[in-house]
């Protein structure tokens, strides 16, 4: 009786059936845990630990301010140059960890998969919140160097730091879902987002300005650069943490306009991401 009870309560779940990212909210706890291991065993077995979250980007912002700015004079004529440089590089970072991590993410566990159910998407969402708390390590350097220029925070500036950081977490997820899901079948995945990720620091704004792409693109092709998402964000983390320093420099026109743009091209990605791991997640086990 007490089985036939629960078959026809209607809280009660078959085993297996998935409602999506739905059930990430459902299973905040199994979140947390995941959240928790992602980031404990990050740096695990390493003397230097976490200091190797500012040591990482620390060399790779002194490699290009040398060789952009310095050597192929990008920071002649741009006001701090290196913060314009910098928050460039944490937007990116952020992405390139966040989809580098989603797209291995259920074949780096590969024996949760095969041994109990849980909902999949719980994988790339935690995978998404461990590259989160490894970037604000950067994004804390960032606004110590900002504050020590002179740099105030405005509530506008508040707005468009969290839409750029959604616009960018957002993307990620939908295509981590989406080559994530690909990659469980078919290894070539991994290596189709390696090839995103090494263009993904150039096909921004990171280490030149808008203008220069400006100048050398038809305004149509210019319009489909400026509403790229990576790039919306990086134009957002300008506005918040550069700008301020230096109020005189041009900025591209409808910002704000290529900003929602770009947030609907990441939502878009995300439902087409969530639409393909759920077609596929039925086969992960037996792939794995």
């Amino acid at each position: 009786m007490a089985y036939v009870a629960a078959l026809s309560d209607p809280e009660f779940d078959t085993p297996g059936k998935s409602r999506g990212l739905v059930d990430v909210f459902r299973h905040r706890y199994l979140l947390s845990l995941l959240l928790k291991k992602g980031i404990t065993t990050r740096y695990y077995g390493s003397v230097l630990g976490w200091v190797w979250s500012y040591v990482r980007p620390a060399a790779q912002f002194l490699m290009y301010y040398l060789v952009i700015g310095v050597v192929l004079g990008a920071n002649r004529g741009m006001d701090f140059f290196p913060v314009y440089l910098f928050a460039g590089i944490i937007t990116v970072n952020l992405f390139s960890e966040a989809l580098r991590n989603t797209t291995n993410a259920i074949t780096d566990n590969a024996s949760l998969v095969k041994k109990i159910y849980l909902p999949r998407e719980l994988f790339p969402v935690a995978a998404v919140g461990v590259a989160f708390v490894h970037f604000l390590p950067q994004a804390a350097v960032l606004l110590a160097v900002c504050l020590f220029f002179g740099w105030t925070i405005t509530w506008i500036q508040v707005l468009a730091f969290v839409i750029g950081l959604f616009v960018v977490l957002v993307f990620a997820l939908g295509l981590g879902l989406f080559f994530g899901a690909i990659n469980v079948a078919y290894r070539d995945a991994r290596n189709i987002v390696d090839l995103i990720l090494m263009f993904a620091t150039w096909a921004s704004p990171v280490l030149y300005s808008w203008e220069m792409v400006h100048r050398l693109m038809p305004d149509w092709l210019f319009n489909l650069f400026m509403v790229n998402p990576v790039t919306t964000a990086v134009e957002l983390f300008h506005n918040v943490f550069w700008l301020p320093l230096a109020p005189d420099t041009p900025r591209p026109e409808h910002l704000l306009i290529n900003a929602g743009i770009g947030l609907a091209l990441a939502i878009i990605t995300l439902l087409i991401g969530q639409f393909t791991f759920r077609k596929l997640e039925g086969n992960f086990a037996q792939h794995l």
